[in-house]
């Protein structure tokens, strides 16, 4: 179902989102992400002179490479474009992201590392889809690959319909449903 017919309006602002999943040769996994923001008119910046309508504002990009257990095993940050001198200069910090694991306390861990000065706002807010994507490119490859092994699926209890005490898990996943609140 979409959305409900608007009033009339103007596009202004255009921000893009883009996560890829891969299984490497290696039998790691990367996840690619991008974020670029746009204008729909130009104007100017102290900086870059023009930026002229659809140029982008920002375009930012983020590898992160991840083994089976979910852990940032290499990270590689690259910003093609920004408003301010300066601001690709904070990229090499996300390589900080080696060893932490995608899990409960990812994002609070993400925003402790990167908060303020010490990140890229755009960068930073990327890891969360990022994230996300990558428990979609790899916790159902391995599902498949090791449909015997006694793991319990990480996305029980990561969102209000895959509560372990809900009817989707008493569906799909019958072993890890518990019985508590009414569905």
């Amino acid at each position: 179902m979409p959305l409900s017919e608007p009033v009339a309006r103007s596009p202004i602002h255009i921000r893009e989102i883009r996560c890829e999943g891969f299984r490497r040769d290696d039998g790691l996994f990367d996840i690619d992400g991008r974020i670029v923001d746009s204008k729909t008119y130009p104007f100017a910046n102290r900086f870059r002179g023009t930026v002229e309508a659809g140029d982008p504002v920002h375009d930012m990009w983020l590898r992160m490479t991840l083994n089976e257990r979910l852990e940032v095993v290499a990270a590689e940050a690259v910003t093609d474009k920004h408003p301010y001198p300066g601001c690709g200069d904070i990229t090499p910090e996300y390589r900080a992201l080696i060893g932490l694991r995608i899990g409960p306390g990812w994002s609070r861990e993400v925003r402790g590392a990167f908060a303020g000065i010490r990140g890229c706002t755009h960068i930073t807010k990327l890891l969360d889809n990022m994230a996300v994507a990558a428990l979609q490119t790899i916790v159902p490859l391995l599902k498949s690959e090791q449909s015997g092994e006694n793991r319990r699926p990480p996305q029980i209890d990561g969102c209000h319909v895959l509560r372990s005490d809900g009817a989707v898990v008493r569906e799909y996943y019958p072993r890890w449903y518990r019985s508590g609140a009414a569905d």
